[in-house]
């Protein structure tokens, strides 16, 4: 059982659906602001710095969704971690955008708040700009716990601004998620407070993250995590949401949902366009609370207040029913998810990547001829094997955490089925849980 200091988010939740606001980012970029607006040139497009040198702007875009009725707004801090704030020179300012952001939309949902419908603030956390699962060595050149640590200085100014939720949104590698959660943990730990968290990815529409992670291996990896609500938000629109959505409504133990963009943005004279009209929107979003069991519907890039006045219109106050509670022991790689009850019967594991039981392997490892290693997996994977247990100690390497980093690193890009992390070791499961993006059987 979750100690919270606030669960009143999860307590409106059981009792309704939940309006989320609509687009933060589109939404400033209608006003025309200037580079005077960011605080000078070397800030100009900063959005997030707006609630620092312009809050007036980010205070009016606040304003216009719960003028028309939602029940939660999000602070404007998508990009508001160290890395993405770098890019500014703004990297030690993070814990004050933060704090300030919350602050704002705190003070702005309490003044809306009454007591039939109160209203809440979403701590908004994007990604890093970071693919730490990605075979690209510039793209995952950050290591896990940097990644923890940066995550955590965001959600400590986020909590201490007074947010009610911790949003993580338009994640796009799945082993950031479990960073961004192993974050906000460390960072309940520093401020002594516990508030729900809720993770969204963002699929394109094959129904993938970018790095491939489809629904069922999104849900698998995240479920086993301490989060509150799951769900999908940005990149399409609703019609290309609808299957993954439908999915998670069947499927998934905790409360969804669903934010998506005003359709799929189309370039009109350089410009991005989000093409969904808002009683359009506003009718399929209902469609997926009253099909799909959505508990948390709201609106993405390209939403405006009129997209969410209708949305309100729709479901505001409307119940949705218990969970369905499924329990099915999965395992997951960053690709794709398998049932661990196979039927056919058994669930087969691939034993050809273990130094204890494989000579040529052990000869291989040795070598570091991670070539070789990854055809040996990728032949079991060929012969029908489930998933692969990876085993790595050897006493002529005493290395067995580095060479388990650097085999399930190698095996993660080459090879969809997931791994079995086989040792004795903690600081080698440990190693192998910070590199592996899905849901690893531990053995």
């Amino acid at each position: 059982m979750k100690d919270y200091t606030n669960r009143h988010y999860l307590d409106a939740l059981e009792e309704r659906v939940l309006i989320y606001d609509g687009a933060m980012g589109t939404n400033l970029q209608a006003m025309n602001l200037t580079a005077e607006n960011f605080g000078g040139e070397q800030y100009n497009g900063c959005n997030d710095y707006l609630v620092i040198t312009f809050p007036q702007a980010v205070e009016q875009v606040h304003r216009s969704f719960l003028d028309v009725g939602v029940d939660v707004i999000e602070t404007n801090t998508f990009r508001s971690n160290r890395i993405t704030l770098a890019e500014y020179g703004l990297q030690d300012r993070v814990e004050k955008i933060n704090y300030e952001a919350a602050a704002l939309a705190r003070r702005l949902a309490d003044a809306y708040s009454t007591p039939e419908q109160p209203r809440f603030v979403a701590g908004s956390m994007g990604p890093s700009g970071k693919l730490p699962s990605a075979d690209d060595p510039e793209l995952s050149d950050v290591p896990f716990d940097e990644l923890v640590d940066v995550f955590r200085e965001q959600a400590v100014g986020l909590i201490r601004g007074g947010v009610d939720v911790l949003l993580i949104e338009t994640s796009q590698d799945i082993l950031e998620v479990k960073a961004v959660i192993h974050g906000i943990l460390k960072a309940f730990e520093q401020t002594g407070e516990r508030i729900p968290i809720q993770a969204q990815v963002t699929l394109d529409t094959t129904g993938r993250m970018l790095l491939g992670t489809d629904i069922t291996a999104a849900l698998t990896t995240l479920e086993g995590l301490p989060i509150d609500v799951i769900g999908l938000n940005c990149s399409t629109g609703p019609e290309h949401m609808r299957q993954p959505i439908k999915f998670l409504g069947e499927y998934a133990p905790l409360p969804v949902s669903a934010i998506p963009n005003a359709g799929l943005p189309i370039n009109v004279d350089g410009e991005a366009v989000y093409p969904l009209k808002p009683e359009h929107f506003a009718e399929a979003m209902a469609e997926f609370v009253e099909k799909f069991n959505i508990s948390v519907v709201g609106g993405c890039c390209g939403t405006t207040a009129e997209h969410l006045r209708l949305l309100v219109e729709k479901v505001h106050g409307h119940k949705h029913p218990p969970r369905p509670g499924y329990d099915i022991p999965r395992l997951s790689s960053g690709v794709l998810a398998i049932e661990m009850k196979q039927e056919p019967p058994p669930l087969l594991i691939g034993e050809r990547c273990n130094a204890q039981g494989s000579r040529k392997f052990k000869r291989l490892l040795l070598a570091e001829d991670y070539d070789a290693i990854v055809e040996v997996a990728r032949q079991q994977v060929e012969y029908g094997a489930h998933a692969l247990d990876v085993s790595v100690a050897v006493t002529e390497h005493p290395d067995e955490v580095g060479l388990m980093h650097n085999v399930v690193k190698k095996l993660i890009a080459a090879v969809p089925v997931p791994l079995v992390i086989d040792t004795t070791e903690p600081d080698v499961m440990e190693t192998a849980l910070k590199t592996a993006p899905g849901r690893c059987l531990l053995n």
